[in-house]
This record gives C-alpha cells, sequence and structure tokens, in this order.
C-alpha cells in the first residue's frame, strides 16, 4: 500500500468519525488508567456499567486501595477475569501512592511498571490523556492493520511497528481511535459491513464484498451521517 492510498484512507476515517476518542468512561487520568486496565478482555460497556458505580466512592489511589481487594471485586464482579483485576488495581494505587505521589505518570517506562499495565495498556494512557502519538494495537487494530494492509504482521508488536512508520504524520495522534471504532463498528471481524464502509474502494481485503453503485450511493449517505451506525451497534 503507497503513501497517497495510505492519506486517503485516513482522510475519509477523519471525515467519517470526526471526534474519535475512547468509549470508556472517565473524569480523570487515574480513572482512566482504572477503566483501561479493567477493559482487558472485557468490552467498554461492561467496564462503563462498572465504573459507575465504582467511581461514585472511590476515585482516587488513596481510595481504591483502602477498599483492597475484597472490598472491591463486588464493584467490578460483572467484569471477566475480576479475581486477578482486582489485585493489580489495588497494587497500582498502592505503587501511584508510594512511588508518584498518587498521579499516573507520563512516562512509558514507570506506566509499564504498574501492576496490571502493559504496553497496550501504557499507549493508551500515553495517547488519551497526554497526547502523546502512539498505537494500541488490540484486536481490532490487528485485525483491521493485517486486513486492509495497512500494517501487516504475525504479532501485535510487528503490527505496532508498521503502524507507526506508515501512518501519515498528520492523522497519527488521531490513528488509534479512527481505526479502533472502525473495526468495533464497520470492519468487524466476522461479517465486515463492506457496503457501508467510507474505504471500501481503498482497502486491499481480498475477500471483500464490494456492494453494487447504487446500493453503495446509498448505504455512504447514511454511515456519513450516523458513521459509527449506532442504530445497529452491535455488542463490542
Amino acid at each position: 500500500m503507497n503513501a497517497e492510498k495510505r492519506a486517503a484512507i485516513f482522510n475519509r476515517l477523519r471525515i467519517a468519525i470526526p471526534n474519535p476518542s475512547t468509549e470508556l468512561e472517565y473524569q480523570s487520568t487515574f480513572e482512566l488508567l482504572i477503566a483501561v486496565i479493567l477493559s482487558a478482555q472485557a468490552t467498554d460497556k461492561s467496564v462503563n456499567i462498572a465504573t459507575r458505580k465504582l467511581f461514585a466512592v472511590a476515585n482516587t489511589p488513596e481510595k481504591i486501595a483502602a477498599l483492597d481487594a475484597e472490598g472491591l471485586e463486588p464493584y467490578i464482579k460483572t467484569i471477566g477475569l475480576y479475581h486477578a483485576k482486582a489485585k493489580n488495581v489495588v497494587a497500582c494505587c498502592k505503587q501511584l501512592i508510594d512511588l508518584h505521589a498518587g498521579a499516573v505518570p507520563n512516562t512509558r517506562e514507570a506506566l509499564e511498571a504498574l501492576p496490571g499495565v502493559g504496553r497496550k495498556t501504557a499507549n493508551v494512557i500515553l495517547n488519551t490523556a497526554f497526547g502523546q502519538p502512539t498505537i494500541a494495537v488490540d484486536t481490532h487494530l490487528f485485525r483491521l492493520g493485517n486486513r486492509t494492509k495497512l500494517a501487516t504482521g504475525k504479532n501485535v508488536q510487528q503490527v505496532e511497528q508498521k503502524y507507526l512508520k506508515t501512518i501519515p504524520k498528520a492523522f497519527l495522534q488521531d490513528a488509534h481511535h479512527l481505526l479502533i471504532l472502525h473495526g468495533r463498528y464497520t470492519c468487524t471481524a466476522r461479517n465486515p459491513k463492506c457496503g457501508e464502509c467510507c474505504i471500501v474502494d481503498l482497502c486491499e481485503y481480498r475477500d471483500k464484498v464490494i456492494p453494487t453503485p447504487h446500493l453503495m450511493a446509498g448505504d455512504a449517505a447514511t454511515n456519513m451521517t450516523d458513521p459509527l451506525n449506532t442504530t445497529s451497534k452491535e455488542p463490542t
């Protein structure tokens, strides 16, 4: 895929998704960090349901650390792997208090040293909270990169590096959220909605189903007014 096509893809995505952002609910960088840790192998919707209750009573490292794992679990028990996540979140909060005066650090090294925080979570925080041009490769970005040929690779690290090397600089800041939203609602795993896709003619997916012109025109108009197809969202 050449640079001209890449730029065209991201330009169309930016038009279709004018305000790309995370769908996790948060009011502070700390709340975002906890929400992202909890979101591993869970949907944003399930995390938001849990954190609405949790953050209403405990939204600082000190308050969550005071709950301890047993006190935290009832708030997050609807989220997968909640036993392990409760331990990690409490340990993370204690480390934030001990090493960072309760503040979320803004460097990769410090973030990845926190319990429950890996490279993907660190990338999300660096990008969303601190405005750094990082790419957090989750299942959507991995699938999208290999399917469209935007960033091919056999593992997450290869795909991340390919994205970083090839995404036009003008789009690098928003690329993560543009791609994750497109992958979540349009370029879905089992049944990609090629007929609703704003980049269908640029995508290099060999099994894509290109709609007939008259259908494409109608669907494109719908897609531009409702780019995330919010009237018929699939579970994330």
